[in-house]
């Protein structure tokens, strides 16, 4: 007795006890059983759920149609995945990005404002002039203005009355208003 040669002719030959041997006797069976696998990989190739479900439905159909030539029916993950991916790629060439020329650029202008060095050299400046205040005035500055106390309880903390509070922030900030190096900074 001689032993077929050509897989597929022995297959042609012997239907009945192909179709018990095959892994999947039919497409549908193969693809019920393997989808969620393979869109897993789609998945993964294109990121986004609704692209992979259309990139593995061209795959299957690719396959749908070379079923009938596919001679080793246990290699179909890998025939699915090649084709998941050489239809990813011809996906990814065709896509077109379109440039057009025109007049203006479609940045917007820039909007005038403070420029960032500035507010933090001014922020600078204005620290080392609140520094130079005397203690109990700096302390006043700070809590009124940094912490944002009320005038009553900027009076309480220090434990003085509020028209200390009052004349003190007052004078310190007469003295921040004539401050050399803010006046450079500002200007």
């Amino acid at each position: 007795m001689t032993t077929p040669v050509c897989t597929s002719a022995s297959r042609a030959a012997t239907p009945a006890t192909a179709a018990q041997t095959l892994p999947y006797p039919s497409f549908s069976s193969y693809m019920r059983a393997r989808q969620p696998v393979l869109l897993r990989t789609a998945r993964s190739l294109t990121g986004n759920p609704s692209d992979a479900e259309d990139l593995l439905q061209t795959a299957l159909a690719k396959t749908y149609v070379a079923w009938e030539r596919i001679e080793d029916h246990r290699a179909l993950d890998g025939y699915v995945r090649r084709a998941l991916l050489n239809t990813r790629t011809s996906q990814w060439r065709k896509r077109k990005v379109d440039e057009f020329a025109c007049d203006e650029l479609p940045e917007p202008d820039p909007v005038p404002g403070d420029d960032p060095a500035e507010r933090q050299a001014l922020r600078d400046a204005m620290w080392r002039a609140i520094m130079r205040l005397p203690a109990r005035q700096r302390a006043m500055v700070v809590l009124r203005y940094y912490e944002d106390l009320s005038e009553v309880q900027t009076a309480e903390v220090l434990g003085v009355s509020v028209g200390t509070v009052k004349s003190a922030v007052s004078r310190a900030l007469g003295k921040l208003r004539d401050d050399a190096e803010l006046g450079l900074v500002r200007s």
